[in-house]
């Protein structure tokens, strides 16, 4: 199966040696690795063009610059990973075997840790894949196999599917995987995968667990009441 991996960066030279390194170590190797830089003014751009990813720029915001990646990719599946996240060895051939009709678009459990192993933001990240998506469409929940990933769960699909779905909306400003998710769940069914993707938690250790524990609920919540994305990112704004 060819693979694109595609990264969205932002200042991202003090994680992205570590996450290259983990995706030459895969087997079996992905197609290409697609770095979408939005604006860096740290060595992101060097350490990803001695690594030999494909560079493109875009500006600053996560759903336009996956949405610019997925259009360059040449491999027939897609899978969205973020600069801080380690891949199963085997991720490829997992992707590969999930990615079965009725299934178009899988996640992985996100398991975050730096000195430590943060497992109550963890299971968080684990159980909102289900209850978020239930206070938003209950019926396709229940009925249509929708679940909501987020970005650190390593997101995946076929191009085919994704170019069909619309794919992320370079105009929302947080929460663009739930509406990628939605997008995608009138297509098929999503999952989430039982094996881990290790994510830092260098945002939960700048912030403090609590803290990024009640903001990422919120956010959910928020989104889930339709709040205005303008307002939600003001929440979300130091955790991103």
């Amino acid at each position: 199966m060819p693979a694109s991996i595609i990264i969205p960066t932002f200042n991202e030279a003090w994680v992205l040696p570590e996450t290259l390194k983990n995706i030459q170590a895969l087997e079996p190797p992905p197609l290409e690795v697609i770095v979408v830089d939005g604006g860096s003014t740290d060595e992101t751009l060097s350490i990803a063009k001695a690594a030999g990813c494909k560079i493109f720029s875009f500006p600053k915001g996560r759903g336009g610059q996956l949405h610019k990646g997925a259009k360059m990719a040449k491999g027939s599946h897609i899978i969205f990973l973020h600069a801080d996240t380690q891949l199963p060895k085997n991720v490829i051939d997992l992707v590969e075997t999930a990615l079965k009709n009725p299934t178009v678009l899988v996640g992985f459990r996100s398991i975050m840790q730096g000195k430590k192993r943060r497992q109550i933001i963890s299971f968080h990240n684990r159980i909102k894949t289900y209850y978020a998506p239930f206070l938003y469409r209950p019926y396709r929940t229940l009925f249509r196999g929708l679940r909501l990933l987020f970005g650190d769960q390593v997101m995946c699909c076929k191009q085919s599917d994704y170019l069909k779905s619309g794919g992320f909306d370079p105009q929302r400003k947080i929460m663009e995987e739930a509406d990628f998710c939605l997008k995608m769940n009138r297509l098929g069914t999503i999952k989430q995968l039982p094996q881990k993707v290790i994510s830092s938690d260098r945002r939960v250790t700048e912030l403090g667990a609590f803290k990024a524990h009640i903001i990422y609920i919120l956010v959910v919540f928020g989104w889930a009441l339709r709040i205005p994305d303008d307002f939600l990112i003001q929440w979300y704004r130091d955790i991103r």
